[in-house]
């Protein structure tokens, strides 16, 4: 095969902080291209938020999966956040959910799309694209008949190379030009790990991220139960940012339609949750340690006395006889009780959302 010797081909790379990408991305910088790190920022991102903000998270060394794949290939990688566009995305997704809330299919189609189209796309003028797609890998957006799905509706059409399975599929563009060697791509398929831990000792790369059902948080069931219980109660499908970050942190229960209590489990969250103090009525123990917990909804009096019995249920004086609670409205507002908390059996199964 004859390649091009005229001019240095240069790629977008889809970099999502996992192994799979990052082994795409060297794989086409060993055939001589200047690769690009593109990352999308979507609101449910993983990378950081959680641990970050959780105590019992600190002895763990933090970092952004992203950031730290694109210093071990030594190539730039530029952030782009579409937390906004993405909105869409999530909500009416025109090929649906996986197994929970995440639209993967369109995702992918969008982020594709976004990578061939963006200003930075533009201004770096990118011959072709990235993915670390493997057939078979995911159950929704990496099945055999999704590719050239993606491809088609992404717009990126035969510019869109998948290094990792490209044997398993036609000759793109980059290959069939001779950009790209294909006899030196790959033809993983399936979820068998194996051969992408193989190529990483290949290439000397440790401490990678470890597959767990994603980067996103819309692929976590529990995450997906608190989503849903937002968007049923809100009355309409829409969400802001702080919605769906307060999602990530604390425990939440909702006793009845009118109010859902955010309830920090250890300090970090309790920190994280002063920062909302403003917004939101909430409750914090006065006479015992114990939790800062935000009322979300318009609760009436007996909804506030049973949020506080609650939250006195969490704190260290969940067997006390009595226990002083402040509640804080927005507006500076403060009430004082003494309340007593209630027992394990009348917390109800069905409140945890």
């Amino acid at each position: 095969m004859t390649f091009s010797s005229s001019q240095k081909r240069k790629a977008a790379a889809l970099i999502s902080g996992g192994l799979d990408s990052m082994l795409a991305a060297r794989v086409i910088m060993e055939q001589g291209i200047e690769v690009h790190g593109i990352n999308f920022f979507t609101g449910f991102c993983v990378e950081g938020h959680t641990s970050a903000i959780r105590e019992r998270h600190k002895i763990k060394h933090k970092r952004n999966n992203a950031l730290w794949c694109a210093e071990q290939l030594g190539i730039p990688l530029h952030i782009i956040d579409i937390s906004t566009e993405y909105k869409d995305i999530v909500l009416n997704p025109k090929h649906g959910y996986g197994q929970h809330m995440n639209p993967c299919l369109d995702c992918k189609i969008f982020m594709v799309g976004q990578a061939s189209t963006c200003e930075y796309a533009n201004e770096q003028g990118f011959d072709f694209i990235i993915t670390g797609e493997v057939i078979g890998q995911r159950p929704k957006s990496q099945r055999r008949e999704a590719m050239p799905m993606i491809a088609r509706e992404s717009g990126a059409e035969d510019k869109l190379l998948r290094p990792l399975c490209a044997l398993n599929l036609e000759p793109t563009l980059p290959e069939r030009e001779g950009w790209v060697d294909r006899s030196r791509l790959f033809g993983f398929h399936g979820r068998d790990r194996k051969p992408q831990i193989e190529l990483a000792k290949h290439f000397g790369f440790k401490d990678y991220a470890q597959p767990a059902g994603g980067c996103c948080f819309l692929t976590d069931k529990h995450y997906s139960a608190k989503f849903r219980d937002l968007m049923r109660t809100r009355g309409k499908r829409d969400y802001e940012l702080d919605d769906i970050m307060l999602l990530k942190v604390g425990r939440h229960m909702r006793p009845n339609t009118r109010f859902k209590l955010i309830i920090g489990r250890e300090q970090g969250e309790n920190k994280y949750l002063q920062g909302y103090q403003k917004r939101f009525l909430n409750l914090r123990t006065m006479s015992h340690e114990g939790p800062l917990a935000l009322i979300d909804g318009v609760p009436n009096d007996s909804d506030i006395e049973l949020a506080a019995r609650i939250v006195a249920r969490y704190s260290q004086g969940r067997t006390a006889a009595e226990v002083e609670i402040k509640a804080t409205w927005p507006d500076a507002r403060e009430r004082a009780m003494r309340i007593v908390p209630l027992t394990p059996l009348e917390i109800s199964d069905d409140w945890h959302v």
